[in-house]
């Protein structure tokens, strides 16, 4: 068996494993990464680009920004369109100069994955039969299997940034984690096409027809949405469906602008909201989907992850400067804030602007839900201290000071 010796041992080649790699480099941290699929499989997930604040400052902090502050578009505000009646967001306004950026997830991993290789540092693809051994211990390590050979790396800490089915959160006992989770009764239909977008920012419909989105990942590259049930397959839905479909759920004005063409990729992803607690056990950390997953409507998966990187990042930073790894056992109580944060938004929005086609949600009849959440977007849309409610929850908490 080859042995490798590194401090911080990362599972996971996705944005956050690539972010935190890059930040712990800068300060002279050894960090490996071992990654299941190829490098080419991380690039073809097609996934969110909304970025809040505080990870454009983590992306230029690990020096990885000259192609996401040229080619990503700056985002003061966001509509809701609510019965074909369209409020905007004004989040710059609102939130004293805040702002967020629109620049694909898919881009960012593309930049981060060149910058790992530009400066020599250590990843695995492709590797499997991963697993970490003796997380509790001041000893983990890791072993898997990579172009035919068996590894063991030796580190002082392990972080999970594989995802929602890795292996990293399957190694904390069951007995030892609380799993909260709420499983919402439709999902997402996502298309995405070499067209110009219907809007320069994101639109939120809420119709009797089900929710829709209108994103972009550049001023010739469109993302939209549709609200399905669960049972649909994207067989169901050609090109053609999808644009006829979308155009009834956008304001007129905005249908009647729409730019279509062939889809480039179509998908439907389930919607959940998911917290496992802790977020950390012994010396094995979980960043990102590995511990909570948001359905997409507040724009908080990625960015939730980036803040677990950060907190993690300035921990580890102080744990090697000062010689003393007792400070990270405050990670998983700091994260876990700014998680609940996130989750509860995410959940808030999905409510308001999805349509629920269940005889009782949350306990409550169909008819007195949409009652219900009908009022109180009613109520938020058209006052400015609720405008204000959702521009500040939307540009994202800040992040926690590390004493």
């Amino acid at each position: 068996m080859n042995t490798l010796n590194t401090q911080v041992a990362i599972i996971g080649a996705g944005p956050s494993g690539l972010l935190l790699g890059q930040l712990l480099a800068k300060q002279g941290i050894d960090n490996i990464i071992v990654e299941r699929v190829s490098g080419e499989y991380v690039l073809g997930r097609i996934r969110a680009g909304i970025l809040e604040q505080g990870f454009v400052d983590l992306v230029r902090e690990a020096g990885v920004n000259e192609r996401m502050d040229k080619e990503g578009h700056v985002h003061e505000g966001f509509d809701i369109s609510y019965y074909g009646q369209v409020f905007n967001i004004n989040i710059k306004e609102l939130t004293e100069g805040k702002t967020v950026m629109c620049y694909g997830q898919t881009e960012i991993t593309r930049d981060l994955m060149e910058a790992r290789e530009a400066a020599a540092l250590t990843t695995y693809y492709e590797s499997s039969d991963t697993a970490i051994h003796d997380a509790k211990s001041d000893a983990p390590y890791v072993t898997f299997e990579h172009g035919g050979e068996s590894y063991r790396l030796n580190c002082d800490v392990v972080v999970g940034c594989d995802g929602f089915h890795g292996v990293s959160r399957q190694t904390i006992p069951a007995e030892q984690r609380t799993e909260h989770e709420r499983v919402y009764p439709f999902g997402w239909l996502g298309l995405l096409s070499d067209t110009p977008p219907v809007s320069d920012e994101l639109i939120y419909c809420k119709t009797k027809r089900g929710f829709a989105l209108a994103s972009m990942r550049s001023e010739t590259r469109s993302r939209y949405y549709l609200q399905v049930p669960l049972d649909h397959k994207v067989e169901e839905w050609t090109d053609e469906r999808f644009w006829e479909e979308l155009k009834k759920r956008l304001p007129e004005d905005m249908a009647a602008r729409l730019v279509t063409g062939p889809s480039i990729e179509k998908s439907i992803a389930p919607l959940r909201s998911f917290v496992c607690e802790p977020m950390q056990w012994g010396n094995l950390f979980l960043v990102g989907d590995a511990a909570h997953i948001v359905p997409p409507t507040g724009a908080k998966g990625l960015n939730l992850a980036a803040s677990d990187v950060a907190t993690l990042y300035k921990l580890l930073c102080k744990a090697y400067s000062e010689g003393d790894m007792s400070v990270l056992q405050r990670y998983s109580e700091i994260a876990l804030r700014r998680v609940w944060h996130g989750e509860r938004f995410s959940w808030w929005m999905s409510n308001m602007l999805h349509d629920f086609d269940e005889q009782e949600v949350g306990g409550m009849q169909k008819a007195t839900f949409d009652q219900f959440m009908t009022s109180e977007l009613d109520f938020f849309l058209n006052h400015q201290a609720g405008k204000q409610v959702i521009a500040t929850q939307y540009v994202g908490m800040p992040y926690e000071n590390i004493d």
